[in-house]
């Protein structure tokens, strides 16, 4: 899970513009975000916070989480793009398998959906983040038979996400905050200027 929130925080040079077309979150190129989409997103968060125990977790609310859950769906599209360009696919055997590891890991079935909720991941995006993780697991593998020294594999995905965002660019909705090119983000709408403060690596 930690290494999906890293992927999704990866700095890129974005271009923002005001995205216009009703019950659109944001686009990536030609491929459209609908509000509907994340707003299944955040219900589902919010549905499954109340049937777990969240006293001891920090939790994403009100803008923070329509942001988070936005931020989410657009890195999706772009990996999605990266994956096309390389060649990569997965399958359902690899998302099950994943699945099963994280299961494990965290304790068990029962122990699953208060994982997420500490996690900020909907149910419902379970197999997409799989997903990023398998498609993040293949890139470093080719990048490592390629020569790239493992320490670099972090910083050459985030220049393949930064390339690929680029060249399709990005529109987000008013509602949901701003695109913060410098920092490669959603952020809120009234959000100071990172070009003021520039942002330190992870």
């Amino acid at each position: 899970m930690k290494r999906i929130i890293a992927l999704i925080t990866v700095a890129s040079a974005l271009v923002l513009t005001g995205c216009s077309q009703v019950g659109v979150a944001a686009s990536v190129g030609s491929t459209k975000i609908t509000q509907t989409t994340v707003q299944k997103s955040i219900d589902t968060v919010l549905a499954e916070r109340a049937k777990v125990d969240t006293a001891s977790m920090q939790l994403e609310t009100g803008e923070t989480l329509n942001r988070s859950q936005l931020r989410f769906h657009l890195i999706s599209v772009l990996f999605g793009a990266i994956a096309k360009d390389a060649e990569i696919t997965t399958t359902k055997a690899e998302i099950d398998s994943r699945r099963a590891s994280i299961i494990t890991q965290v304790g068990g079935e029962s122990e699953l959906p208060k994982a997420l909720v500490g996690a900020g991941i909907a149910s419902v995006d379970l197999d997409s983040y799989l997903d990023l993780i398998v498609v993040s697991e293949k890139l470093s593998q080719a990048m490592t038979t390629a020569g790239v020294d493992q320490n670099n594999i972090g910083v050459e995905i985030q220049k393949l996400v930064v390339a690929k965002a680029d060249k399709l660019k990005v529109t987000v909705n008013p509602r949901y905050g701003k695109w913060d090119s410098a920092i490669g983000d959603v952020v809120a709408a009234d959000a100071a200027s990172s070009a003021a403060t520039p942002a330190t690596a992870p």
